[in-house]
């Protein structure tokens, strides 16, 4: 009977495991922001950043991201813009290369969308930072999020850059990942 037993709960996680919900970014995905400055939009992404999902809407308690951000690779398609991005007074992207979102508490708000309750680090900083998103399930998932931050909370912008109404606290954070189960 305890030999029946084992074989099966061992069949069980077994199981579980073959059916976790892991995935990886494929090609297609997008990680953005919108700012404005000297009251014009304009658009950034950042060309490399590796997120690691674990997300199955029946199970919101085993839920994970965690999201790595190559603060170099940030580009808004002006090279004197792109140049101060990444430089001390905004990314810092020589004295720290990298940002990372992690969230491990998700809320359900009906319909496939989801809150992923989840803190960013930039710059030494780390700040809650919720972020809100739709769940298209199939064989290649697609994760659509966004989140709004306040960049002088992570240090981004200060000194000359701290006038919020020449360039406002509010940045617009945007995502769409095409996911393969890893």
């Amino acid at each position: 009977m305890r030999l029946r037993f084992a074989l099966g709960l061992a069949a069980l996680l077994a199981t579980a495991a073959a059916h976790a919900a892991d995935y990886r970014a494929e090609a297609g995905s997008t990680l953005g922001f919108r700012a404005t400055y000297m009251d014009e939009a304009f658009d950034g992404r950042f060309a490399r950043f590796t997120p690691s999902i674990r997300f199955d809407p029946a199970d919101l308690a085993n839920a994970r991201f965690d999201v790595r951000i190559a603060l170099a690779s940030a580009s808004t398609d002006n090279e004197e813009r792109d140049q101060m991005l990444v430089g001390p007074e905004f990314f810092d992207a020589t004295g720290a290369a990298e940002a990372r979102y992690v969230a491990t508490r998700f809320r359900a708000l009906g319909g496939n969308r989801f809150v992923a309750e989840g803190s960013l680090t930039l710059r030494g900083v780390t700040q809650p930072v919720p972020l809100q998103f739709t769940w298209t399930p199939g064989a290649k998932p697609v994760l659509e999020g966004s989140a709004t931050l306040r960049r002088l909370a992570f240090k981004v912008g200060e000194g000359d850059w701290a006038d919020t109404a020449l360039l406002p606290d509010e940045v617009k954070v945007s995502t769409r990942l095409v996911l393969a189960p890893q």
